[in-house]
């Protein structure tokens, strides 16, 4: 596997599951890893019948439903053989969507400009709830620096958040996060669309296999020759 593509996969969330569900999320990770994806979270439900629901993503944030069979097909015999769940379940594997939870400091660095909505482990100042705009990472990408949309008249707009202290976050379905969604996907049709019109090369001087006879050179008629009488 290629080493960026690895460390990627191997980024850390800064929230875990507890429970069941981290038990779940430790058997999944090495599955989905297998793949090339990475977990983003586990959420256990009771709504109709237990549902474990895994959500995962490529390093990039892409998931297509292609993608979601894929998994199902490879996390199901493993769970089975897990049985977290004796008295039985449905399993459901899910893309992130676009208001997504926020669990690595690779979506808060894909986010930036975005509105979030972050809740801390322990309160920062008197508060733990905070809503704003992500602005930017530190160099070490262990706080996020945002601007609150939530700030009263008296309150300091911009905080600094450490990750390892947030308790969950996910992003705000705002009409900004939807139209810059729609550009992202028009740009990856435009670029698809571009690579599938590329004109391919024609086979190089050592191809193998059949290729057109070159045509034969036009015979020259012979000039006739000059003698010295």
């Amino acid at each position: 596997m290629d080493l960026s593509l690895q460390s990627t996969l191997d980024e850390k969330r800064f929230t875990s599951e507890t429970g069941l569900a981290a038990r779940i999320a430790a058997v999944s990770q090495p599955v989905l890893a297998d793949f090339g994806f990475r977990l983003v979270r586990v959420k256990l439900s009771a709504q109709a019948g237990a549902t474990i629901q895994i959500m995962a993503e490529r390093p990039d944030g892409s998931m297509s439903v292609d993608d979601c069979e894929t998994l199902s097909q490879a996390l199901s015999p493993v769970l089975d053989v897990e049985d977290p769940i004796p008295e039985g379940y449905r399993l459901e594997i899910s893309s992130p969507g676009l208001d997504r939870p926020l669990v690595r400091a690779s979506d808060f660095r894909r986010a930036l400009g975005h509105e979030a909505k972050i809740e801390m482990a322990a309160p920062v100042g008197s508060r733990k709830r905070f809503r704003g705009l992500i602005e930017s990472l530190d160099g070490e990408a262990t706080e996020v620096k945002i601007r609150r949309t939530d700030a009263k008249p008296d309150e300091e707009p911009e905080v600094v958040l450490k990750l390892a202290d947030i308790a969950e976050a996910k992003l705000m379905l705002t009409e900004d996060l939807i139209r810059a969604s729609l550009r992202a996907a028009k740009q990856a049709e435009a670029d698809s669309a571009s690579a599938e019109e590329a004109p391919r090369r024609g086979p190089g001087r050592f191809a193998k296999g059949k290729e057109k006879p070159a045509p034969a050179p036009a015979e020259k008629t012979p000039k006739a020759k000059k003698t010295k009488s």
